[in-house]
């Protein structure tokens, strides 16, 4: 199906399934711990092996000796899995670095080595027994060192943008903000580990293994391993958490597949904590400037945004610049992104890359700025709003309620209780203080497809290889097959994330909710008119509903049009050029309340808000859930999280759960998300778009807005831990 113009009146809209607030389907199978995860599929291949990944100690060099003699000799070992042994490799695509290292090190952690075991801890012991002598090189470490040598990107895109006349508006402009800031190195810390189990049978693969791309990383595994794709077959129905770390093939699946040919039999492998922190990607640090020139009444007249990251030598910038050029006017404007070589392991995506380190910046520069002006913070944000993409006023927004969103918030929040004056609230020897920041993020689309089939029970089944990362996927797809073929939902089964299922957009990006389903959608439209055909009736006219199709007069049950076997329809959505005449993009508010103890400088999260404007929210319950995970991961970023770089040595220090912080339960306030009532017929059938990263969007900064408020002190390096605070507290007589 292609989707070129806007939608009209379609089944979607009957909302008798779709947008209901609906219990995951799969909920009793994650409660139960009976949703198996990919390392737990003991029933999937007999006489499992194990794998324990061997990783470099050096960041950059060269193995000059590795002696693996002691490890083959070891009790229960059956293979061990070197870059000597494995035969030619490629890289796929979206990888950076190489899976497997040897001689040539690119990066700390590193897999060099997979040592094959009957159990786990012999192999652990054996690959404990590996000599590995290196000839280290030396590396860049230090991105703030590194900046000066940092050059435009290439082959990633546009990098810089400019309209109208930024230097010299900048300069004539009334008031004016020139501010540095920075982001850390943060990791994906989802709680399962990338984990894979490989079955060779001949020449093929079968891999059950965690990943939110299946097409991708069938792609990814044939480039490395020099076979068909035809010959791999990846499954992973169920996943432990990604956020952007599972996007791409990592080392536990080759070296699965390596170790099961070697061994000559199953072999999992699980990646030990330090090692999915060092060895699989991160979200990069970043440098910002932003520079916002604006006239006395608080008209934005120039906007200024440059970032630098870094990252190893092919890989690309953390993008963080990409929401200013369309979230607030301005006749005069630049974007500038920079990109340095590191020697760190891979920098890449991770939930809402971008716009999470971005808006952590701009929206604290926007707060500054309104401070300057004298203004309030939501009505500087009002005043400055567009209808038009800023850099091509031809091009309208599809949709854009953002002043709706923050009108919303600031009513609900009370938000006119907001004490202008920093530092003059306080709760005994708490000071309190409010924050807000606007939230941006770009509805991203890509085709999807989907098989769906109807048996002579009436049960419809969905297949699609798109993955379920814990959004909710199975959920909203079962509602989409349930509206569009008028059954209830106990009558839709769902079956994902397998290769062998028509390819999917997967999960990643904010887009796996809205074209997921309208793939689905596009194979029910099909299926309808099979169905109809069978009937002998229009199936422009036909309606289906509580189980039967009705045309006029007359009604059939839908399970006989299946009667004399089982139909079947597959399609996908693809999409025209809609998205190059309109901007399409999401919108939210995040309000927060903080209070920052005055002796300690100890900061608590009270309350948050998030107003979100997201096109058609197909379930509430699990939006909701999306948007209040993506706001607990905000306040990480801004408190607390932080992945430490050893400069001598190039590797991430605190490579663990106890080491690297993220919030827990005792940090997290009760949380308030809002939807607004919105369809957009420009983004696809289903009118949707997504929210599951748009919940991060500005979130850091509207915690950091907070403690300025609180305290009167502005902190413009992230996490603002409390020793950043301590000795700029007011004093409390």
């Amino acid at each position: 199906m292609k989707f070129d113009r806007p939608a009209t009146t379609n089944p979607i809209d009957q909302g008798k399934v779709i947008g209901k607030p609906t219990d995951r389907i799969d909920g009793p199978l994650k409660t139960t711990g009976t949703a198996p995860y990919a390392y737990e599929r003991h029933d999937v291949a007999a006489h499992q092996a194990y794998g324990y990944v061997v990783g470099a100690g050096i960041a950059k060099g060269r193995i000059v000796l590795l002696d693996d003699s002691a490890a083959r000799k070891a009790p229960g070992v059956l293979a061990v899995v070197t870059a000597q042994n494995a035969g030619k490799l490629g890289k796929g695509r979206m990888n950076t670095a190489h899976l497997l290292g040897g001689p040539e090190i690119q990066h700390y952690h590193q897999a060099i080595a997979l040592v094959v075991a009957e159990s786990f801890e012999q192999a652990r012991t054996a690959a404990q027994s590996i000599r590995v002598d290196y000839a280290p090189s030396k590396g860049r470490y230090d991105l703030a060192r590194e900046k000066d040598a940092a050059t435009m990107p290439t082959g990633k895109g546009e990098t810089d943008t400019s309209a109208g006349d930024f230097d010299g508006a900048f300069k004539q402009a009334p008031v004016q903000l020139d501010q540095s800031y920075s982001t850390p190195d943060e990791s994906h810390a989802m709680m399962e580990p990338h984990a894979t189990i490989a079955e060779w049978q001949g020449d093929q693969l079968t891999v059950w293994t965690s990943n939110q791309m299946i097409a991708w990383g069938v792609g990814d595994m044939a480039a490395t391993l020099g076979i068909p794709k035809e010959n791999i077959r990846l499954v992973s129905p169920y996943i432990g958490g990604g956020f952007g770390g599972k996007l791409f093939l990592r080392s536990d699946v080759l070296l699965a597949a390596l170790g099961a040919k070697a061994a000559k039999r199953p072999v999992k492998v699980a990646l030990q904590r330090p090692l999915m922190i060092n060895n699989t990607t991160h979200r990069p640090a970043t440098l910002q400037r932003v520079r916002l020139g604006a006239d006395k009444s608080g008209k934005l007249t120039a906007i200024g945004h440059e970032s630098w990251s870094g990252d190893l030598p092919g890989g690309g910038p953390e993008v963080a610049v990409q929401q200013t050029r369309l979230l607030y006017a301005g006749a005069n404007r630049i974007t500038r992104m920079r990109l340095a070589t590191l020697d760190l392991p891979e920098g890449n995506a991770m939930r809402a890359p971008g716009e999470a380190p971005g808006l952590m910046v701009l929206e604290v520069a926007m707060d500054e700025m309104a401070e300057k002006l004298g203004m309030d913070p939501v009505a500087f944000r009002i005043l400055n709003d567009t209808q038009v993409d800023p850099d091509k006023p031809e091009r309208p927004f599809s949709q854009r309620r953002f002043v709706e969103c923050l009108r919303t918030g600031a009513e609900r929040f009370g938000w006119d209780k907001r004490q202008a004056r920093p530092g003059s609230v306080r709760d005994g020897r708490w000071l309190v203080g409010m924050g807000v920041a606007g939230a941006f993020r770009n509805n991203l689309l890509t085709k999807s497809a989907a098989r769906v089939r109807l048996d002579k029970q009436g049960v419809v089944t969905v297949e699609t290889d798109m993955t379920d990362i814990g959004t909710g996927t199975y959920t909203i797809i079962a509602q989409t097959a349930a509206e569009m073929m008028g059954v209830p939902l106990q009558s839709v089964v769902v079956k994902l994330g397998d290769s062998s299922f028509p390819a999917s957009c997967g999960s990643g990006g904010q887009w796996g909710a809205n074209n997921s389903t309208s793939g689905v959608y596009a194979a029910c439209m099909k299926l309808r008119e099979s169905v109809a055909q069978k009937f002998g009736f229009d199936v422009a006219s036909a309606e289906f509903s509580d189980g039967r199709v009705i045309a006029g007069d007359k009604r059939v049950a839908l399970a006989e049009a299946a009667r004399d076997g089982e139909l079947v329809a597959e399609d996908l959505i693809e999409y025209g050029d809609l998205d190059k005449q309109y901007q399409q993009s999401t919108f939210g508010a995040h309000f927060c309340e903080v209070g920052v103890h005055a002796d300690t400088g100890e900061v608590r999260v009270r309350r948050m808000l998030a107003v979100c404007a997201a096109g058609r929210i197909l379930n509430p319950k699990s939006a909701r859930s999306q948007v209040i995970g993506a706001m607990t991961m905000g306040v990480g970023a801004a408190l607390m999280e932080e992945l430490v770089v050893d400069k001598r040595l190039g590797f991430f220090v605190n490579h663990d759960l106890a080491s690297y912080e993220v919030p827990v339960h005792a940090d997290i306030p009760h949380q308030e998300v809002i939807f607004l009532d919105e369809t957009d017929p420009i983004s696809s059938p289903m009118k949707a778009k997504g929210v599951g990263e748009l919940g991060i969007c500005g979130v850091g900064a509207a915690v950091a807005n907070a403690i300025h408020n609180a305290t009167g002190f502005r902190v413009r390096d992230y996490p603002i831990t409390l020793d950043k605070l301590l000795g700029h507290l007011p004093a409390i007589s």
